[in-house]
């Protein structure tokens, strides 16, 4: 009878622990209709296309793979997976038994009740083995171990974060630099156009045509473009600096392409939302810290019940260190036991809401990660669309500009029709206009990059 309540009460042990353990859900999150005037469904985007593949030139993709060779973010990231490893491990170690020896001599001066009024010191001789297993009836070391395994994916996802994020910022100081590149040279070419203004100002002034005041004005007009240099260089100086910053190398100058010679080999497709979760390394960061928060809710949730553990202890111990390993001095015992929490359950009460809070915290996280990541995507990919209507209709601004340039000089020369305030203010639309050509370039280049990092980059 007693063997069979015996079993009766493990058949009912183990059918209460498989209970205490919740199913795990990840927390949903409807991002479907995400990217207004993208209806396509094409899951061969971007989403696939590694950062080697969307970017063709050289000498950036040399950049990229320098900054991935020697980042000191990324290397502290990689540091941080070793750290999770070993957490890892020491779970995975916590179901083996406990084992340690212990020797040593114990020298000692006795009292007179003590030693009989006999002995009035001794010496113990010790040498022993112990040994102790929890029985994991509850799972709490598996969930334990599971929430170990979530960590270190979340640092594994965490350096992704940081590799994403790196080809990012590299391609994007390497398009600013270009940017910045193409509009020096327009600078330094309208300054050259706005010094042949001044000696065609001269002549007609020598002409009766215009009057000092135009020759003066042409010469500022050529200053004022001419100023613009200075900042603009000293602020290609800094982005260089910021990239090798990225790089872990010196302030030096970076070898570069120009602008006009990058071409982007593919149409923007973002490809299906739901695509993010499984690509995005930010959102499934996220999640296995959603997983880690719900596994240390299960491991709080399983201090309430007992601990059934088993204890070993056997060596030899002597007074006599010439008797100390012999027979007579061996000694051993095993013990089995329960442990119920009663006093502290006040105490595992406060850590399992500190634990389900923050599992709560977590699954909030979540959801907002796969938000954030559905409205990167959407603003990159509008942000390409707009940037290309924008690049279009400039074009044709700046040709109208340079028509109105050019009849502006040729009244000024020929006709009394107009003065050299027009020609100053349609060669200053002009060079505006060209600048902004070049930015809207910049801004299509980096729709490109945020589209990949939108998108988790490969």
């Amino acid at each position: 009878m007693m063997n069979k309540y015996i079993g009766f009460l493990f058949l009912a042990v183990l059918m209460f622990s498989c209970r205490s353990a919740k199913e795990y859900r990840l927390p949903e999150v409807n991002i479907n209709n995400s990217y207004p005037g993208q209806e396509d469904k094409d899951t061969t985007s971007i989403i696939t296309l590694p950062w080697d593949k969307l970017f063709t030139d050289t000498l950036l993709k040399k950049l990229v793979q320098e900054g991935l060779a020697k980042n000191l973010d990324l290397k502290i990231a990689v540091k941080q997976i070793d750290v999770a490893h070993a957490a890892m491990m020491q779970s995975k170690v916590a179901f083996l038994p406990e084992l340690s020896g212990k020797a040593g001599i114990t020298r000692s001066k006795l009292a007179f009740p003590q030693g009989f009024g006999l002995v009035n010191n001794s010496t113990q001789y010790d040498v022993s083995l112990n040994t102790s297993w929890e029985a994991d009836i509850w799972g709490k070391l598996k969930s334990a171990k599971k929430a170990a395994l979530a960590r270190m994916l979340q640092s594994e996802e965490a350096k992704k974060v940081v590799q994403t994020q790196l080809v990012a910022d590299i391609s994007s100081f390497y398009f600013t630099l270009l940017a910045m590149d193409e509009q020096l040279r327009i600078l330094e070419k309208t300054v050259s156009n706005r010094k042949e203004d001044v000696k065609a100002m001269k002549s007609l002034m020598t002409a009766n045509i215009v009057n000092g005041a135009a020759e003066v004005q042409s010469e500022a007009n050529q200053y004022g473009a001419e100023v613009a240099i200075p900042k603009l260089k000293r602020q290609i100086r800094e982005t260089e600096n910021a990239l090798n910053t990225l790089l872990a190398r010196p302030a030096s100058a970076i070898l570069r392409g120009s602008l006009n010679q990058q071409k982007l080999l593919m149409d923007l497709h973002a490809g299906i939302p739901a695509q993010l979760l499984q690509n995005r390394p930010d959102v499934k960061q996220a999640e296995y810290a959603f997983r880690a928060a719900f596994e240390d809710t299960n491991v709080a949730r399983r201090l309430f019940y007992p601990s059934i553990s088993l204890t070993a202890a056997g060596g030899f111990t002597s007074f006599s260190f010439k008797d100390w390993l012999s027979a007579p001095g061996l000694f051993g015992n095993v013990a089995a036991g329960i442990l119920q929490p009663v006093l502290s359950k006040g105490v595992n009460k406060a850590r399992l809401r500190t634990a389900q809070a923050t599992q709560e915290q977590a699954g909030y996280a979540f959801e907002k990660s796969v938000l954030n990541a559905a409205e990167e995507v959407s603003n990159a990919l509008y942000g390409w669309q707009a940037a290309g209507e924008q690049r279009e209709i400039r074009k044709k601004q700046v040709v109208l500009l340079e028509r109105s340039v050019d009849f502006t000089k040729k009244l000024l020369k020929y006709s009394s029709a107009t003065n050299y305030t027009d020609v100053l203010t349609s060669e200053q639309g002009l060079l505006a206009a060209e600048l902004e050509v070049v930015n809207d370039q910049l801004e299509q280049w980096n729709a490109v990059i945020g589209l990949y990092r939108a998108l988790g980059g490969m």
